[in-house]
């Protein structure tokens, strides 16, 4: 059998990494050993971050809508709730888009969701305390 030569496919994958690595302090960037266990280190801080990067956009996106909601004389949770009974499908992301950037849209969202809790129905539970 043929002698088999893996120079080409060796420094392909160096090559891989050593760009990745590009930017790094020292022999991170230059030196294949310590440029892969930067390189993985960094992957691995990446996976991570992006969920955490969705579970800051949304605390950051309930935060605004709960101060459009209160400068509208009501709460982030009554609001949802009232959006929920209207019958609104808008996401957070958006709904702090109308808070932050649009106002006037936000308050109107604001009086349908207010709307929707007053023509709520009363709970059975509750009704059943009051007929006793």
């Amino acid at each position: 059998m043929a002698r088999v030569k893996r120079g080409v496919t060796t420094h392909a994958r160096h090559k891989k990494i050593i760009d990745m690595a590009k930017g790094y302090r020292g022999r991170a960037s230059t030196c294949f050993r310590v440029a892969i266990e930067k390189v993985e280190k960094a992957l691995r801080y990446a996976y991570r971050d992006r969920r955490t990067n969705k579970r800051n956009f949304r605390k950051l996106w309930i935060v605004r809508i709960n101060a459009g909601a209160r400068a509208n004389g009501t709460t982030y949770g009554r609001l949802i709730n009232g959006l929920n009974l209207a019958g609104i499908k808008l996401n957070r992301k958006m709904l702090a888009e109308l808070a932050a950037k649009e106002p006037a849209n936000f308050t109107a969202v604001c009086e349908q969701a207010k709307a929707a809790l007053a023509n709520k129905p009363a709970p059975k539970a509750a009704a059943k305390k009051k007929a006793a």
